[in-house]
């Protein structure tokens, strides 16, 4: 009887471990040109535990200019390295994102206030002639911004707005840069929420609502990559904000992705903060060109 137990019990740890095994092996979906499974990671300094957005100047990769959560401040590194250097340039607050553009920096606050300072100013410790844009974009919920400097224009998608509410459609906004930084309402575009998950096959279950983080253009295709914490999604969408394609990422690599940047030779680099047991990190993922 004890012998006829025990060859249960193994065979009953044997199918389980298959299961297992058989759901590891399940392919990973990969956007064209990247393997999100094989990441290069660096480790963040303490100080960037809740790192949020990202951003390189001109695509070089030399050094990485990140802003956290909480603090009102600009931190520039090299990627791989724990030293950093410091920029304040205003009070706490939530701050979501940055970006680099025609010799400015420009914040992005939740509420969709945004900040900017000479990019020479990124050499002191304090920035000194800071401007801040308050009412340029509606009331609500703003994580994710992109500059473009040829084009003079800021990008900032919505995460929560109240013109979506009960609507299909995330909302995007385009300010235009003039001289001194200076930031004028240019136009809206929209991306539809439903075909995102469609592609993700997402679809099922409750109705959900595509919540953006981040978004950055791909410098060799022109496409927009679009980063989403809360739906653990990176999405592709065309230069005319089609959706092209979504994938889900998986949250024991991807814990909290806020940031999202590319190098001028197209590497991605994705960010996520940290908790209680680890470290913030950027992940690097080697872009291999399409046939």
């Amino acid at each position: 009887m004890i012998k006829q137990l025990y060859l249960f019990l193994f065979s009953f740890i044997i199918i389980i471990v298959s299961c297992n095994n058989s759901k590891q092996a399940e392919p990973v979906s990969n956007p064209p040109g990247y393997d999100l499974g094989k990441p290069e990671k660096y480790i963040m300094p303490d100080v960037l535990l809740e790192i949020s957005g990202i951003a390189f100047r001109n695509g070089n990769a030399d050094t990485l200019y990140a802003q956290q959560d909480e603090e009102g401040k600009v931190f520039a590194l090299a990627p791989g390295q724990k030293k950093n250097r410091e920029t304040r340039f205003g009070k706490r607050g939530d701050y979501e994102d940055i970006a680099i553009a025609n010799g400015y920096v420009f914040l992005l606050r939740s509420d969709g206030t945004i900040f900017s300072f000479p990019e020479a100013e990124l050499q002191s410790d304090h920035a000194g002639t800071v401007k801040e844009w308050e009412g340029l974009l509606p009331k609500g919920e703003f994580e994710g911004m992109y500059a473009d400097t040829a084009a003079h224009l800021l990008y900032v998608l919505c995460k929560q707005c109240s013109e979506d509410k009960g609507s299909t459609m995330v909302t995007g906004y385009t300010l235009r840069l003039g001289t001194d930084s200076m930031l004028v309402r240019d136009a809206a575009f929209s991306i539809n929420s439903d075909l995102i998950f469609e592609k993700a096959e997402k679809k099922k279950g409750r109705k959900q609502r595509f919540q953006p983080s981040a978004l950055a253009r791909h410098p060799k295709t022109g496409d927009w990559f679009i980063l989403s914490s809360v739906n653990k999604l990176l999405v592709i969408v065309s230069a005319q904000w089609e959706v092209k394609g979504a994938y889900p990422l998986d949250p024991s690599g991807f814990r909290q992705p806020e940031g999202i940047a590319f190098d001028k030779d197209g590497n991605l680099f994705i960010s996520n903060e940290g908790d209680e047991l680890s470290n913030g990190n950027v992940l690097r993922f080697a872009y291999h060109s399409q046939p």
